[in-house]
């Protein structure tokens, strides 16, 4: 289960050298010539990733697949990551589980409402706050993307 932020970085000849972006890339200390920068148009980055949280996973099919679990790639409004982590909030005030109940599946893991279930969720508030205050206070450009893969 992963949670991606893709920005669109694309260089065009047309903004002129002044107003293009400057990208570098390196692996560890050195540069990384294997990458051609010039032809680079999105960066990805992976925002989170869940092991086998059930319970957040049924919630993004819910809220953003439009109930249909089939591992494809969603676009995630901030709206919805907002939504999720107040959701998440509540649950984890009330222990209220039944707001976010676990889901059977097979890949899904424990269904059990256990020390995971609310460490998955406190990772959740933490890391969406986080980055969505970035996000937001850095006028970000970029997108999110959910996917899951069984």
């Amino acid at each position: 289960m992963y949670l991606s932020k893709r920005t669109y970085v694309k260089n065009w000849e047309h903004n002129g050298p002044d107003r293009q972006n400057k990208i570098t890339v390196k692996t560890g200390d050195k540069y990384n010539a294997s990458i051609k920068t010039n032809r680079i148009s999105d960066i990805i980055e992976e925002v989170m990733y869940w092991r086998k949280a059930n319970a957040i996973h049924a919630w993004f099919v819910e809220n953003v697949q439009e109930g249909v679990d089939d591992c494809k790639e969603y676009w995630v409004g901030v709206d919805k990551l907002k939504e999720l982590i107040d959701l998440c909030s509540k649950v984890v005030e009330t222990k209220d589980a039944s707001l976010l109940p676990p889901q059977a599946g097979f890949f899904f893991g424990s269904q059990r409402v256990d020390d995971w279930y609310f460490i998955d969720l406190a990772d959740t508030i933490k890391t969406l706050t986080e980055d969505l205050e970035h996000h937001i206070n850095t006028n970000a450009k970029g997108d999110y993307y959910y996917q899951s893969s069984w």
